[in-house]
């Protein structure tokens, strides 16, 4: 990696630790055998995954039986929703109009292909969840409600507590997926409420291709790959050096109280510099979510009428990585679904850029951008501001159509 760039795309992927390369080339290079063998080098494989699980399970707060590993979240997110189809005999699913867009994907498929009843709760305008409508929807018809515990995009933060309330009140289950939130803020499974979360290593310093489903003890959740890894849960020879990897990021990540509020506060403090020092120097921009609760590491914008397409090139040439949302789905030619459900019209959907930043991002770095970028995106501004308003009608003008 060239020292001189400056990665804020960490909501995408975060850069693996030392500790984290370090237990996966111990793995490849010396615990390398099958788990599952017998002889002494498995057995030693197998004490390494049990160890691995360990530090998952102080890391989230939950019992090592309860972890179950899988290639990331993704994998993790059909097993909890497939899953649900058909549990106690209830076909419907509730999600968040927020979710990522693999889930929401599959949650269609699951629609037209198995009949399966879906509703979406909708995004208010500060990307919260609309949580009267979601009093409405969860019924004692309802299997599983999902939901992200912090959207990928802009941050916010959802009420996972009393959605938990609301869906065992029902006789309904709740999956978390808190691929986002975990590594960036505090998550206990014990007190958290949720029947199942999904999380991925690659967002908190681990490997990709690896993570994990933790299934509240005594769920009987039907597995999606038969074997008997895994307590039967998971099958397929596990993929060790990734799991030791995730194991290393956890633990690393196993800290007090006091310790997380310096590991958060630290970020909070650079993302306000950042989004003052942007919104001073660049009147017109406009931030997503920037009253509701957010990760602390989270910044959703757009720059006035500013194709996301042309900002990131702007950035790429300063040597600043970032994105337009989810690094999934962020092509630039359609708009976030999750601002079109926050009621943002398409175009200021497609200037949306997110900055996103961890624990390496210094406040040099930010310096660097709240300096140069305003250089580069000023006169565009201006220019799209102009043509907005010599198209505009006296009338629109005023309403703040262009604003």
């Amino acid at each position: 990696m060239n020292p001189d760039w400056i990665y804020l795309d960490n909501n995408a992927t975060t850069a693996p630790s030392t500790g984290v390369v370090g237990a996966i080339a111990l793995a490849l290079s010396q615990t390398w055998a099958n788990a599952s063998s017998s002889h002494a080098m498995g057995q030693e494989a197998k004490q390494a995954l049990a160890m691995a699980r360990g530090q998952v399970a102080r890391f989230l707060n939950c019992k090592p039986a309860e972890v179950v590993f899988t290639s990331g979240a993704t994998e993790a997110n059909h097993i909890a929703l497939r899953g649900a189809v058909g549990f106690n005999g209830r076909q419907r699913l509730v999600l968040s109009a927020g979710e990522h867009a693999g889930v929401q994907k599959l949650a269609r498929h699951l629609e037209q292909r198995q009949q399966v009843a879906v509703d979406w709760i909708g995004l208010m305008p500060d990307g919260t969840l609309d949580i009267e409508q979601a009093r409405q929807l969860i019924t004692p018809q309802v299997s599983l409600v999902s939901v992200m515990a912090a959207n990928n995009e802009t941050g916010v933060l959802m009420p996972i507590g009393e959605l938990a309330r609301l869906a065992h009140e029902q006789g309904a289950l709740l999956h978390v997926d808190a691929t986002q939130l975990i590594g960036k803020l505090p998550f206990d499974f014990a007190k958290s409420g949720a029947d199942l979360v999904s999380l991925s290593a690659h967002k908190f310093h681990g490997p990709k291709g690896v993570g994990a489903l933790l299934v509240r003890q005594g769920l009987n959740w039907p597995a999606l790959f038969m074997g008997t890894q895994e307590r039967a849960r998971r099958g397929g020879t596990e993929n060790l050096p990734g799991i030791l990897g995730l194991g290393a990021a956890a633990e690393k990540l196993t800290m007090t109280p006091e310790a997380w509020l310096a590991h958060t506060a630290t970020q909070a403090r650079l993302r306000l510099t950042l989004e003052q020092g942007l919104l001073a120097a660049l009147p017109g921009t406009v931030i997503f979510g920037a009253q509701a609760a957010r990760l602390p590491n989270t910044c959703y914008l757009r720059f006035g009428h500013v194709h996301a397409d042309v900002v990131l090139h702007k950035l790429d040439r300063m040597g600043v990585m970032a994105s337009s949302g989810a690094a999934c789905s962020a092509s630039g030619n359609e708009p976030s679904p999750v601002l079109m459900a926050m009621g943002l019209t398409r175009e200021e959907a497609l200037c949306a850029v997110r900055l996103s930043l961890s624990t390496h991002t210094t406040a040099q770095q930010i310096q660097t951008v709240i300096e140069r970028l305003p250089l580069e995106l000023a006169p565009l501004m201006a220019e799209r501001a102009a043509a907005g308003a010599a198209l505009a009608s006296p009338s629109q003008v005023s309403t703040g159509v262009f604003a």
